[in-house]
């Protein structure tokens, strides 16, 4: 079965048929570098990592490009108040980037180019671009894209020319012909940085720098361009427009494009101050819960922020790796069996039974909702599996349910920490969330224990409630005594 996709272009699913047997070339737009990533980043980012995660779990050998936009006039205007560089701005920022995908599980992508390693491109290709009649300059040195010239214009965002151009205008100080022509070279401006060209001094425009990066990596025609809905219109009709228009062959096969994030049922934005930053979130939910929280709409589909439904998706990952600590557990006991058996065969059965529906509903436009809901009847299995065994669970069965439920996990991103490990990050996060002070909590424990080896037990129980108070339950054990967050 082919793997199917929504294409933006022709509006409808179609099969994914690579240009090159068994290989994918897939760009996606990054971030403008100059703050940190928030949540509506978090989306875009774990969306692509998941289906270039899907795509190699298919077998597809995929060449992933995501680009820095590392000149614009949000990093000029803040390198200009800080009294710095560009550079020094997208530098610091493309560093804070790459911390908080890591964070995030967010895999690097094959190749991530920056604009201004790429101007000498992009000059190349707005030269092209005049000599074709597709641009033109203005005096003072700006070059323009004359987009009644390019016969296709619209035809991604499904907007008509003559509308738009209807309700549109000339904004002061601008010289182009038409009010929809967009710039490929603005001429330098004081305290802006500026590179030589046939025009003048200047730099690029936004659109420019996509087209000249996705083919310089993946050639005049790839597979996928991807990037958030924000950006069909006008980034990427741009990008048509330039991109076809220089070389007359179509830039993408397919074209995905992920749904928008509100927050609280609103739309984001710095206006309303209701822009939530990566870091700030994983200070308070596990990564994988936020992405979880992500993976459960359709990527398509716009997706509700609050901290109702992240602390929804933590119970859901609680509840996921729950099952895989009831696994370590129980392949631990002694009194387990090592062959097969014909409980343990049919749970091995189920377990590759629901890979293919996981791998059906990821095949149907990447349907990571339908996906997850198979996770959750995989651990469901399993419990069964476990409560109906008892002690003589057979550890080849239930190791290999584990193998089967963590390679399907990994597609998202998930899974990734020994269950141990998640719920001490988990509680610790949790206890931080509620002011609740961890190492004093460690030292009331040690204090506990002191007692009660002195048989204090007064002291000890003094302790406990005090605790108890805090929200904090204790469990004792031939282990030792651990605790965790009522």
């Amino acid at each position: 079965m082919a793997v199917k996709v929504y294409n933006t272009l022709t509006r409808r699913r179609e099969d994914l048929v690579p240009i090159e047997e068994g290989k994918l070339g897939m760009y996606v737009c990054g971030i403008t570098v100059y703050d940190l990533c928030h949540i509506g980043h978090a989306r875009s980012s774990v969306v692509f990592d998941t289906i270039t995660k899907y795509l190699r779990f298919r077998g597809y050998d995929v060449t992933y490009v995501k680009n820095f936009t590392d000149v614009d006039d949000k990093i000029i205007n803040k390198a200009n108040a800080e009294h710095v560089t560009i550079a020094d701005i997208s530098e610091k920022f493309i560093i804070e980037h790459n911390r908080d995908m890591d964070a995030l599980g967010v895999a690097r992508p094959t190749i991530a180019p920056k604009a201004t390693e790429n101007i000498s491109g992009m000059i190349e290709l707005i030269r092209k671009l005049i000599d074709k009649g597709l641009a033109y300059v203005v005096d003072g040195g700006d070059v323009y894209y004359a987009v009644d010239k390019f016969r296709g214009y619209g035809k991604l965002s499904g907007r008509n020319i003559d509308d738009m151009i209807a309700g549109a205008r000339v904004e002061v100080g601008e010289k182009k012909r038409n009010p929809m022509d967009f710039a490929l070279w603005k001429a330098s401006k004081e305290n802006e940085p500026w590179w030589e060209s046939p025009w003048g001094k200047g730099r690029p425009g936004w659109h420019i720098e996509c087209s000249v990066m996705s083919q310089r990596y993946l050639g005049t025609t790839f597979d996928i361009h991807g990037g958030g809905e924000d950006l069909i219109f006008p980034h990427h009709e741009n990008e048509i427009a330039q991109s076809e228009g220089a070389s007359g062959q179509t830039l993408a096969k397919y074209w995905i494009h992920n749904g928008f994030i509100k927050i609280n049922s609103e739309k984001m934005s710095k206006s309303l101050g209701n822009v939530f930053s990566i870091r700030d979130i994983l200070e308070k939910y596990h990564p994988e819960a936020v992405r979880l929280f992500i993976l459960q709409t359709h990527y398509r589909s716009p997706i509700d922020f609050s901290d109702e439904s992240l602390s929804e998706a933590r119970a859901g990952m609680d509840r996921l790796y729950a099952t895989l600590k009831s696994i370590k557990d129980a392949v631990s006991q002694t009194g387990s069996a090592e062959t097969q058996d014909a409980k343990g065969n049919e749970l091995v059965e189920k377990m590759s039974g629901l890979k293919e529906k996981f791998t059906e509903a990821m095949d149907d436009d990447f349907n990571s909702a339908r996906a997850i809901g198979y996770l959750f009847d995989g651990v469901r299995t399993i419990n069964a599996y476990i409560a109906e065994q008892k002690s003589a669970v057979n550890k080849t069965a239930l190791v290999r349910g584990r193998e089967i439920l963590k390679e399907l996990g990994f597609v998202f991103g998930l899974f990734l920490d020994d269950p141990d490990d998640y719920f001490l990050k988990d509680r610790d996060r949790e206890a931080r969330k509620l002011g609740i002070d961890i190492a004093e909590v460690e030292k009331l424990i040690q204090e506990r224990n002191q007692a009660r080896a002195a048989r204090d037990w007064k002291r000890a129980d003094e302790i406990r409630n005090a605790l108890i108070a805090r929200k904090v339950s204790i469990k004792d054990s031939a282990a030792g005594t651990t605790w965790k967050i009522d």
